[in-house]
């Protein structure tokens, strides 16, 4: 892999893993209709090691207070403290535990048939067109109210079950979630933190288990300047990605993605049968 194609990939991974159309779907219709191809896999996970460290940067005040206090709330039931009630932040962490439970379940128990829809490129046509109808809805029918003391262990159990499902190809995980917490109710800002907070274990974990598989004993994985540069890439867009997606939620422009979505999925269908 060359320098100028590390810099594509890492672009395209930047913007595609977090505006809501969807990255997986974004890399199987590149590779099918325009011959662009990912490279090999360890470039892949560290890729999406990338747009984790996009995540971290953008939310590292709160990372780092949901660490700390997360940590001051585990200290305080080892020492048999009574638990009166949960601040923001120990709150935030117990629901991001708590959605990435479905997530992984779901992952695990349906990856085969995940892994067999990037094989045709009809199913992520539907799934573009499916997200972009989320997308549509959530910005038009939502009922924007409620903030982090008002959320339940539901609405995470909920919106980690939306990200599960994201794991189709076509389907966006950042619109799925971001589009879940808008429709239980959460207003932007929380729907927006709760969704790209929530990412952060999925990527890590999905990374770690990637690079876990990719490298083995009779595996050299050499660490390349295309490699770097691709990683400093993926994180440098990914971060504009995310105010930019932040940007659009907060002036209700979420829908503008749908139009996109329906265009894109509507040309993906046809070309299909053509």
């Amino acid at each position: 892999m060359n320098l100028l194609e590390a810099i594509v990939l890492g672009i395209i991974q930047g913007i595609t893993e977090f505006l809501p159309i969807s990255s997986s779907g974004h890399l199987v219709l590149l590779q099918n209709l325009f011959g662009i191809k990912e490279g090999n896999l360890f470039f892949t996970e560290m890729l999406h090691l990338g747009t984790l460290v996009s995540i971290i940067v953008v939310y590292i005040n709160d990372v780092i207070k949901i660490i700390v206090e997360f940590f001051k709330l585990i200290i305080s039931i080892i020492r048999g403290k009574k638990i009166k009630s949960l601040n923001k932040y120990q709150k935030l962490g117990l629901f991001i535990i708590l959605g990435s439970v479905p997530t992984a379940a779901i992952g695990l128990l349906f990856k085969d048939f995940f892994e067999s829809l990037y094989s045709s490129m009809l199913p992520i046509g539907f799934a573009f067109l499916l997200t972009g109808l989320l997308l549509w809805i959530s910005e038009k029918r939502a009922f924007q109210k409620k903030g982090m003391k008002n959320m339940t262990s539901l609405d995470a159990i909920l919106i980690g079950t939306a990200q599960g499902i994201a794991i189709i190809p076509g389907i966006s995980r950042s619109g799925s979630t971001i589009v879940a917490g808008l429709l239980r109710g959460l207003n932007k800002n929380l729907a927006t933190e709760y969704s790209f907070l929530l990412a952060i274990p999925v990527i890590f974990g999905a990374s770690l288990l990637g690079i876990v598989d990719v490298i083995k004993p009779d595996t050299q994985v050499l660490i390349t300047l295309p490699l770097f540069i691709g990683v400093i890439t993926s994180t440098i867009v990914g971060i504009i990605s995310i105010k930019f997606l932040i940007n659009l939620i907060n002036k209700n422009k979420l829908h503008y993605f749908s139009y996109y979505l329906w265009i894109l999925g509507i040309i993906v269908i046809l070309s299909h049968f053509i």
